[in-house]
């Protein structure tokens, strides 16, 4: 198959979640034999942790780990033009447009360049045209999401909300980002820091201020990531016992010095890479309860019920992101959480067992396959269903004789 996936997202280097997902995608299709293109978006080092990020960039370059062919365009018009180009020029099987595409003019694009195989990656529910977390809601573009020929998410909790949103089936797909067993065990009751990853209003950076604030005698880390403003970053330096940690390519740098890990969103949360990635290194996770969290904590404890952002201001902040209208939190279970688990050993190592063991279970059902043999069997202009069907129910032996068939049948 020749696979171009769009996004108005940096992919090189890669830039949260939805990123990570889906070079972890291409990835695998490439190892299968797949021809696989990228347009997306194009850094814009304006920032500290922008420049590092190109710095890797450069690193990576130099090493020769490099992602597959990649046209990154900064003007969004430009962008458009471009995937349109690379249709005619590619002629792919299948167009994946991510929904890192505020406005849809990928989306748009894909479907005049490729109608009928067009297959959206409902990463972002910000970033979708409809429902009610939705940025920029759009009757067009909900209907140009509705009208690809499938809808793919990572989580069973942002399915449902599509479904219910839009009324349209949506296929899970949890993407092979994990590594491979062993996983390394770090976490440690008596070290290490309580860590947040992308600290910023929606990810709920006023929580972890307030729980630095009411714990002065232990060691707190923040890694900036694209949502940390110039403004977060001075509050997190204010604070002499928040460690602000650099940029760097392996995430288990940053997991192998953190005790705790916070998860205080404030916003709908597609499904939380980074709580299973804590997880399976026995590092216990206080999540909030918004969006997917839920479901990537995978029935542990510490899930917490927070007031989530309804309202955002007509205005953006310094990272080109929408000003969220904060609603008042109650601290309160926060500090019990971390109280409990910084005090109380057996509590600490019970949590951490189960994390560990719930997410060893979760990755150690993945298959690096699952989204090669879904677009295999998905057909231009054919239901969905017919396609997802195909594949359900099918014994590991019986799904490897009909991948090999695929492949044969696609020339990989």
């Amino acid at each position: 198959m020749r696979i171009l996936l769009a996004s108005s997202a940096s992919h090189v280097p890669p830039r949260g979640g939805s990123t990570r997902s889906n070079l972890a995608w291409l990835a695998a299709l490439r190892a299968s034999g797949h021809a696989c293109r990228i347009v997306g978006g194009k850094l814009v080092t304006d920032t500290p942790e922008k420049m590092a990020l190109a710095r890797r960039e450069l690193e990576d370059q130099e090493t020769g780990q490099l992602p597959p062919e990649i046209h990154a365009v900064a003007d969004p018009v430009k962008r458009a033009a471009v995937l349109k180009e690379q249709i005619r020029e590619f002629q792919p099987d299948w167009v994946l447009v991510s929904s890192e595409d505020i406005g849809q003019s990928l989306l748009r694009a894909a479907h005049e360049g490729a109608p009928g195989r067009v297959v959206y990656l409902a990463h972002t529910p910000q970033f979708y045209p409809f429902g009610p977390a939705s940025w920029n809601p759009s009757r067009e573009g909900g209907e140009l999401v509705a009208d690809s020929a499938a809808v793919i998410a990572i989580g069973y909790h942002t399915a449902h909300y599509i479904t219910a949103n839009l009324n349209r089936r949506v296929q899970v797909v949890h993407p092979p980002i994990y590594g491979d067993a062993p996983f390394a065990m770090y976490g440690s009751f008596a070290s290490g820091f309580v860590t947040m990853i992308n600290p910023c209003a929606v990810k709920g950076i006023s929580i972890f201020l307030g729980l630095a604030a009411r714990f002065p005698a232990y060691r707190f880390a923040a890694l900036p990531g694209w949502g940390t403003t110039a403004e977060d970053r001075r509050a997190l330096e204010s604070c002499s016992h928040v460690a602000l940690l650099r940029n760097c390519k392996d995430i288990d740098q940053v997991l192998k010095e953190t005790r705790i890990l916070l998860m205080p969103s404030l916003w709908f949360e597609g499904f939380g890479l980074i709580v299973i990635e804590a997880m399976l290194r026995g590092i216990p996770v206080v999540a909030s309860d918004a969006g997917g969290l839920a479901e990537a904590k995978m029935g542990t404890g510490f899930v917490i019920p927070v007031r989530p952002i309804e309202r955002y201001e007509a205005a953006f902040d310094d990272q080109g992101l929408p000003r969220a209208i904060l609603p008042e939190q109650d601290l309160s279970p926060w500090v019990a959480a971390l109280e409990a688990l910084v005090s109380d050993r057996l509590l600490y190592e019970r949590e951490s067992a189960m994390a560990r063991d719930a997410a060893m279970k979760f990755v150690g059902a993945l298959r690096p396959s699952q989204f090669e043999e879904f677009l295999l069997a998905l057909e231009p202009g054919r239901p969905v269903a017919q396609a997802e069907d195909a594949l359900a129910g099918l014994s590991p032996a019986k799904r490897a004789l009909l991948l090999q068939r695929l492949r044969a049948r696609s020339g990989n």
